[in-house]
């Protein structure tokens, strides 16, 4: 099949070989630009929200916030009229009912894990020092599912029963504790003893300078809501499906939904602006390859009138002619992309096992899915095929004894 066609393809081809292997080479630094520049942001966007989401839930199910309404209007004229309100200020409360909500939030196909939480201010005190903390009342089975806690501690075992707790690791280090030492924490006029069994690096400096985890029960003894829950954490399947859900849940149940993307606005804006960034690199590439297919192209067809004219004497159709220069740009492309990909596993090496960060290990992992590769390889392979087709029809309208004549 296309015997002749492939035969004269190639012999093409191999009469102008610095011109084949140049724009070869051209082809092969495109996709190798591509598919590097392709991997290093999806590792990077992959690397920024694992930091991003190791200590937070995909999504958040809390009670609304306490609203003061505005002062309604006067009954009658003459009478006064109060217009100046201030916002309420708002105290830890317990969504409604929440043992109920876990079954219905575990039954929905997007969740993984469910875990209610109990979150308050308070102050950490070692004789002398004190430090504010962020308190967290979590069931430990549950809490782990949602952000796999067991796997940040860097000391101690993670255990929280009665009167324990787990604190991030420069707290520690700001109040002199080890494991097994005892401090107080002071909340809601609440003081009592707290000793730690862990220490938890959390990936995020201030977290670990703030974080103070106990039991489910004593942080509802604290903050003075037995059996309360001031919100619920869920783990997704899908992170990105998180503000579809929020959406959906919030229009369904009285209370207040945040989506990882809500609570990180400002990342899903510089995460959008490399995925375009990366897009327009992309397309600047594939033109740049379409063009320099094209003009050596172009170019063959101009040395090569005679011999087209000749094939063209002796029967070759016009189809066959267009087939011809369509196949170089297929075997070109197809050729440049093996070669490209190829330099860009080569490029990866070398960034993982050289660039490093300022504690010796790899900045990030990066690695080229094989999906992702062939799909700029038939991306490429496809443009080939493309930049040819102009050449193509030239070559194949020309008249075969002006050609020769030529």
């Amino acid at each position: 099949m296309l015997g002749f066609e492939r035969h004269v393809a190639m012999r093409f081809l191999r009469e102008g070989r610095m011109q084949t292997l140049l724009i070869i080479v051209g082809v092969a630094a495109g996709v190798a630009v591509v598919a590097y520049i392709s991997a290093l942001i999806t590792g990077l966007q992959s690397n920024t929200i694992e930091k991003t989401l190791g200590a937070q839930a995909h999504l958040t199910l809390s009670p609304r916030d306490d609203l003061v309404l505005a002062a309604g209007a006067p009954a009658s004229a003459g009478t006064r009229e109060l217009t100046q309100t201030q916002p309420r200020a708002q105290r830890p409360r317990s969504i409604d009912n929440w043992q109920l909500l876990l079954p219905l939030l575990e039954a929905l196909p997007e969740v993984t894990a469910v875990s209610p939480m109990v979150s308050a201010a308070g102050l950490a005190v070692r004789g002398e020092a004190s430090k504010a903390i962020a308190l967290t009342g979590v069931d430990l089975d549950r809490y782990d599912r949602i952000v796999n806690l067991r796997a940040k501690v860097v000391d101690g075992t993670a255990r929280l029963g009665p009167g324990e707790g787990i604190i991030g690791r420069e707290l520690a280090d700001d109040l002199g504790l080890r494991i097994g030492d005892r401090m107080t924490i002071v909340t809601g006029g609440v003081s009592d003893s707290l000793r730690v069994t862990a220490l938890v690096d959390l990936g995020v400096r201030e977290l670990n300078r703030r974080t103070v985890i106990v039991p489910l029960r004593t942080a509802q003894s604290w903050v003075g809501l037995p059996g309360g829950a001031t919100s619920l954490d869920l783990r997704l399947l899908d992170i990105w499906s998180a503000q579809t859900l929020a959406d959906e849940l919030g229009a369904r149940w009285p209370y207040k939904a945040e989506s990882w993307q809500q609570a990180n606005a400002q990342l899903v804006s510089a995460l959008n602006a490399q995925s375009v960034s990366t897009a327009l690199i992309r397309g600047v590439v594939l033109i740049v390859v379409v063009l320099g297919i094209a003009s050596v192209l172009v170019v063959s067809v101009v040395q090569k009138r005679r011999e087209i004219g000749i094939l063209r004497a002796m029967g070759a159709t016009q189809g066959q002619v267009l087939r011809v220069f369509l196949l170089q740009g297929a075997i070109v492309g197809a050729l440049g992309s093996a070669l490209g990909v190829l330099l860009a596993m080569g490029l990866i090496w070398a960034f993982t096992h050289f660039v490093r960060g300022s504690d010796g290990l790899p900045l990030f992992n990066i690695t080229l899915a094989p999906a992702l590769a062939l799909r700029i390889a038939a991306i490429a392979t496809v443009c080939g095929v493309l930049a040819a087709l102009a050449p193509a029809r030239r070559a194949a309208k020309l008249d075969p004894a002006q050609a020769i004549r030529i």
